[in-house]
C-alpha cells in the first residue's frame, strides 16, 4: 500500500533490519531479523522521512509534536499511542516531527516455524490508518512498557531458540493486549464512534432508497470505508465490537430487509427483485436469501398469502 503522494525520489525502501538501522542511523541489530529502537537514538542527521519496508512494526509514540502520515491520512498523536503497520506499508515522518518512544521492527521470516507466522494477520489493527491508533491509559501504557522492556531484555542476550521462542511469546503477549485495549477503546470513545456509526447507517440507506444497487452492484465494504474515511477493518471491528456484526454482515441485513418489502409489496419476481439489490445474478440472492432467513424468496412470499 505505497502511498502515490510521496515522491518517487525520496521513498526508501528497506528489506533488511540492518539497511534499516543503518539509514536511521542506530547500533547494528543484534539480530538479522528483529530489533528494537528507541527514537531518541536516530540521529539527527538521518535523511529518511518516507520509507517502505519489509516488517511489521509495533510502535509506542509519545509526545509527537509535527504530524506522521501514512497512506492518505495525518494523525497528531500529541497524547501517545501505539501504532500498527504491516510489511509494505508507507510511512512518512514530516521534517518537524519531534518523536519520542519505541518502535519494533520485525522481519516475518522471524516467525517461521512458529504459529504466530500464519496468525499474526488476525489482528486486524495491522491494517488500520494511522487516525485510527490505540490510545492508552496510563495503567495500559505501563502494562505495554513492560513488554517491550522484557523484548529488549532478551534481545541484549545472545539469541538461542530459547530466547526466539520468549521473545515472540511477548510478543503475543503484546499483540493480544493491545487487542485487548482496542475492544476498550471502541466502547470508551463512543461519543467518537457514534457519529460513524450513525453515519454508516445513513450512507447504507441512501444507497438503496436512491437505486444505486441497480446501477452499481451491491455496495462493497470499501465503498463505506471510502465514504467514512476510516480503513476497512477498523469500520468492520468497531461496527462488530459495539453492534455485533461487521460491515459486510450490515449490508447483507439491509439487502435481506429490502428484498423482504420488496416481496411483500410488489409483484416483481425473484429475478427482478435480485437485479434491483445489485446482484448480477439470481442464484446468488436467492442462495443468501435462503441462509439469512431459511426460506427461498419465493416461499418467503408464498407464506404472506
Amino acid at each position: 500500500m505505497i502511498d502515490k503522494s510521496v515522491p518517487k525520489k525520496e521513498l526508501h525502501y528497506y528489506k533488511s533490519i540492518s539497511d534499516l538501522c543503518k539509514a536511521l542511523g542506530v547500533s547494528k541489530p543484534s539480530h538479522p531479523l528483529i530489533v528494537q529502537i528507541n527514537h531518541d537514538e536516530i540521529s539527527s542527521s538521518s535523511k529518511v522521512r518516507y520509507l517502505v519496508h519489509d516488517f511489521y512494526m509495533v510502535s509506542y509514540k509519545s509526545n509527537l509534536n509535527g504530524k506522521l502520515k501514512y497512506g492518505q491520512g495525518y494523525y497528531d498523536f500529541d497524547e501517545g499511542g501505539l501504532l500498527f503497520v504491516a510489511p509494505n506499508q508507507a510511512l512518512s515522518v514530516m521534517d518537524d516531527t519531534e518523536c519520542k518512544g519505541q518502535s519494533l521492527f520485525i522481519h516475518p521470516d522471524f516467525f517461521a516455524g512458529y504459529n504466530l507466522h500464519k496468525s499474526i494477520m488476525k489482528y486486524g489493527f495491522f491494517g488500520y490508518n494511522i487516525n485510527e491508533a490505540l490510545h492508552l491509559s496510563e495503567k495500559e501504557k505501563a502494562k505495554i512498557l513492560h513488554v517491550f522492556e522484557d523484548i529488549k531484555d532478551e534481545l541484549e542476550t545472545s539469541i538461542d531458540d530459547t530466547s526466539q521462542q520468549l521473545i515472540i511469546s511477548y510478543i503475543e503477549v503484546l499483540l493480544n493486549y493491545s487487542n485487548r485495549y482496542y475492544k476498550r477503546q471502541f466502547i470508551t470513545r463512543k461519543a467518537i464512534n457514534s457519529p460513524v456509526i450513525e453515519r454508516f447507517e445513513t450512507i447504507l440507506n441512501n444507497y438503496y432508497n436512491a437505486g444505486l444497487a441497480s446501477e452499481l452492484g451491491i455496495p462493497s465494504v470499501k465503498y463505506f470505508s471510502d465514504q467514512l474515511n476510516v480503513s476497512s477493518g477498523y469500520l468492520s471491528d468497531l461496527l462488530r465490537n459495539l453492534t455485533g456484526m461487521n460491515t459486510q454482515q450490515h449490508i447483507h441485513a439491509k439487502l435481506i430487509e429490502k428484498a423482504k418489502q420488496k416481496l411483500s409489496t410488489s409483484e416483481h419476481t425473484a429475478a427482478e427483485i435480485a437485479y434491483e439489490l445489485g446482484f448480477e445474478f439470481p442464484q446468488s440472492f436467492n442462495k443468501l436469501f435462503k441462509i439469512k432467513t431459511g426460506l427461498t424468496p419465493l416461499e418467503f412470499r408464498e407464506q404472506l398469502m
